[in-house]
């Protein structure tokens, strides 16, 4: 598919619906465009607050965006999350009816972004929905990961195109760039790593085959951004885990759409953990961006939480399950 970025077109509105993630808080503070948990479910449906009818966090991110322009509303999920059921019991308890979701864009071949995945294709069939699924043929490789004993544990397997097919999802498995929805949806490409100090995970491993030997995987390249403009806002970037580095995913953003401020980064940082001793990097590269608003949540870590905080102010906030943002210019 040849694309060209710019044809990036703006959409008049995007909401987004956190139907996975690491955090449970209802009482996390929240940008002012931010609907709570308890508001969700209880207009999905809820006639009281309990364990039942809220949602369940769990390790992984999974987004429905809604996005509108012109006469046009179209749905996406970003990611699905780890476990089914879990992520089709949240889905219930917000009311969300996954009939209209149209496509899956998918980020990287890790057991908590697309474990979910084949129950949720199912679900959409179900409901009489048809689907788009896009990846790459990077995600299926086989991924372990290396103890601190120095074993290797092998991470689940995530659904391959052909088991997509089979389920009714039409999959567009290319390792290129392409725009959806009619050029308002961009879903990215190879993200170049640039940064000196965003060199990935020393423990991550894949492997082609289960006979075949492990080999280092420290840099994911199978992973995917998503970026919007937002019409009188600016862009809004979708980075899920950011094993690029998310400062090397805003290079290759502003790189692809010189000249439209950013306005909204929202995911993973992938900052918890071993990945903490680049903290002091990452706060500082992303000073360069101008970012309006910072939602993080899933692998980003509560010392970096608290470091972009401390750094940028109200500008910050924790991403957490049953949350909505809805982004549009006043």
């Amino acid at each position: 598919m040849s694309l060209s970025p710019s044809a990036l077109l703006p959409v008049d509105s995007l909401s987004i619906d956190v139907i996975t993630d690491d955090v449970s808080d209802a009482y996390v503070s929240k940008t002012l465009f931010a609907v709570s948990e308890f508001a969700n479910i209880v207009r999905g449906g809820a006639r009281v607050i309990a364990g039942e009818t809220l949602l369940v966090a769990n390790l992984g991110l999974g987004l429905r965006l809604t996005i509108e322009y012109g006469s046009q509303t179209r749905q996406l999920l970003f990611d699905t999350g780890p476990e089914g059921a879990i992520f089709l019991r949240n889905c219930k308890n917000l009311g969300i009816s996954l009939a209209d979701i149209e496509c899956v864009t998918v980020t990287h071949g890790h057991w908590d972004h697309m474990g979910a995945l084949a129950d949720t294709v199912t679900a959409i069939r179900d409901q009489g929905g048809s689907v788009d699924v896009h990846v790459n043929p990077g995600m299926f490789k086989e991924r372990g990961v290396r103890l601190a004993t120095g074993e290797i544990i092998p991470v689940a397997k995530v659904p391959g195109p052909q088991e997509l097919e089979a389920l009714g999802a039409q999959v567009i498995n290319d390792e290129a760039p392409r725009l959806l929805f009619d050029d308002h949806v961009y879903y990215s490409g190879e993200i170049p790593r640039i940064t000196p100090f965003e060199k990935g995970r020393e423990d991550h491993l894949c492997r082609e085959s289960e006979d075949a030997p492990w080999q280092p995987d420290p840099l994911l390249m199978d992973e995917r951004m998503l970026i919007l403009h937002v019409r009188g806002l600016g862009l809004v970037v979708f980075s899920a885990c950011s094993h690029a580095g998310i400062v090397n995913v805003c290079l290759e953003t502003r790189r692809l759409f010189p000249g439209i401020p950013f306005y909204c980064v929202m995911g993973g940082l992938h900052l918890g953990g071993a990945m903490e001793r680049i903290i002091p990097e990452t706060v500082a590269g992303l000073a360069q961006f101008n970012i309006q608003q910072l939602i993080v949540g899933h692998c980003t870590g509560w010392r970096a939480l608290h470091a972009l905080a401390n750094a940028y102010g109200d500008s910050v906030s924790q991403s957490a399950v049953g949350t909505t943002y809805t982004l549009k210019a006043p």
